[in-house]
């Protein structure tokens, strides 16, 4: 009997003899502007949605997923090392499902594989790599490998999978069963909690330079406001020592930028010298809102203008058109040179400023010695809380300020344009925290702006989106943006705007 040409494709399809059409590149051209940077390299990689998995699970491969964000400094390594690399390209496009995801796009995924890292590694950061089984349960996380190293975990991973994937799937689900439960939580455990809590974070405490661990140094703003809240129900001499201690590095030291404001994400030096160049929204957001409560707890006025210098970086440096803020500031200049947007030559400071402006400032901003950098030297003290400064003195750091602000800012920087709810819902908080604390009108009406993008662009009526350009809201979403509604709502005493909070609250 002769087959037609459809009973024959039905055959093939039945015997498995027809192969899924070769994986392609899905992020070209993708609203994300850390996904679209993927769009060309080699690897094929994949969106993390339901029809990724269904095909990993068809297939019976490993999904390959690595997380990292626009203004992660390794991610952009990583890329330029592994993923353009063909042979590591093509080993990832025939054995395994590649995905690539942007953590501030999906931050329950990335927390939930950051937990694993942790849990299986010891510690976890970005770029993150985790091997999924089809099935779903991690089995496997690393982070930035150079490419010889990558490639033989790619390969390791891969052998072992042929070998005996049913093992490994097991390992993988066993270790992914939901731990028990934890007790209810009664104001007498939440004291005993809140006290341990205290002991262990001071336990960690960096007692001569600030922060936390001996390594890098994070601004690790929820442990600090925690202190900041204890301290302001009962003051202790070492809790309170070690909280001026550290926010008066962070914010007289590399962490923070002398010349444009804000903070950096991270130093990569225990004594807050050398930041990691990106700057965040949510960081900030967070860091003005903790200065703030500092000036009010600690009796420090002097930490209102941290604060207001801070959400004054925000308002000219991450304004988004129509209204809120975008994410992020990249790490890399617009040449892909790591800081290169705040490192200074010898050159450009003889060809911007006098020689005393020059003196001065190079003087007050820790800028002497050989440059750290092969670009130069980065400002990494406050220039003018230097104390005993002549007032001439002061005024040459002024103008040297000045001149090198206006020459930076015709530099270029790439800006991660995404509009993020849960972290203009943190802006909107620390907006209206700065109008109590001051009442400038420019904050207000920040605020306002923000206000309007959360209840008329990112909220419809019953859900929130995560950005403006779409994506499910998470749990931080709705969290942080009732918090910053119900800010506003007590700022303005509307009852409208009280009862909208508590509906996206409810939601």
């Amino acid at each position: 009997m002769r087959m037609t040409r459809w009973s024959l494709i039905l055959l093939l399809v039945v015997t498995g003899v027809v192969q899924a059409a070769p994986l392609a590149n899905q992020l070209k051209k993708h609203p994300s502007p850390y996904l679209a940077l993927h769009g060309e390299d080699p690897v094929a990689w994949q969106e993390w949605n339901a029809a990724t998995v269904a095909r990993a699970r068809a297939e019976g491969k490993l999904l390959f997923v690595s997380i990292g964000y626009f203004s992660c400094h390794w991610c952009h390594v990583m890329q330029r090392e592994s993923y353009r690399n063909t042979q590591i390209a093509r080993l990832l496009n025939e054995r395994f499902i590649p995905v690539k995801v942007d953590r501030e796009l999906d931050p329950a995924l990335d927390a939930r594989l950051i937990e694993f890292a942790e849990k299986t590694q010891g510690r976890s950061g970005w770029p993150l790599n985790v091997f999924i089984t089809p099935a779903g349960h991690p089995l496997f996380a690393t982070l930035y490998h150079p490419p010889a190293e990558f490639l033989q975990v790619v390969q390791r991973l891969d052998g072992l999978w042929r070998e005996d994937a049913a093992k490994l799937e097991g390992m993988a689900r066993r270790e992914a069963a939901p731990a028990a439960a934890a007790s209810d939580i009664t104001p007498t455990r939440l004291a005993d909690l809140s006290a341990r809590a205290t002991t262990e974070l001071l336990k960690d405490a960096d007692i001569m330079q600030g922060g936390f661990g001996q390594e890098g140094k994070f601004p690790s703003v929820p442990q600090l406001a925690f202190l900041l809240a204890r301290e302001a129900q009962q003051t202790e001499a070492k809790q309170r020592e070690f909280l001026q201690l550290t926010l008066d590095a962070m914010a007289r030291r590399g962490l923070r930028d002398h010349l444009g404001g804000g903070f950096f994400r991270y130093t990569v030096d225990p004594s807050w010298k050398t930041p990691h160049f990106e700057k965040m929204l949510n960081d900030n957001a967070q860091l003005a809102r903790l200065y703030l409560g500092a000036a009010r707890t600690l009796s420090r006025p002097e930490y209102l203008e941290v604060a207001r210098d801070t959400l004054d970086f925000m308002l000219h440096a991450m304004r988004a058109p129509g209204g809120g803020f975008i994410a992020a500031l990249s790490a890399l200049d617009s040449k892909d040179v790591e800081g290169g947007y705040y490192l200074w030559s010898a050159k450009e400071l003889e060809q911007l400023l006098t020689p005393d402006e020059r003196k001065a400032f190079t003087n007050a901003a820790g800028m002497t010695g050989p440059a750290p950098f092969e670009e130069g030297w980065l400002p990494w003290q406050a220039p003018l809380a230097i104390e005993g400064q002549t007032e001439k003195s002061a005024k040459l750091v002024q103008t040297a300020r000045t001149k090198l602000f206006a020459a930076r800012s015709k530099r270029g920087l790439p800006r991660d344009t995404k509009v993020i709810a849960a972290w203009n819902g943190l802006a909107l908080t620390a907006l209206v925290d700065a109008v109590r604390a001051n009442g400038e009108p420019r904050y207000r009406t920040a605020a306002q702006e923000v206000h309007a993008l959360l209840t008329q662009r990112l909220w419809n009526g019953k859900a929130l989106q995560r950005t403006l350009t779409g994506g499910t809201a998470v749990l931080e979403d709705y969290a942080y943006v009732a918090e910053g509604l119900a800010a506003w709502a007590a700022l303005t005493g509307k009852k409208e705007d009280q009862a909208l909070a508590l509906t996206v609250a409810r939601s």
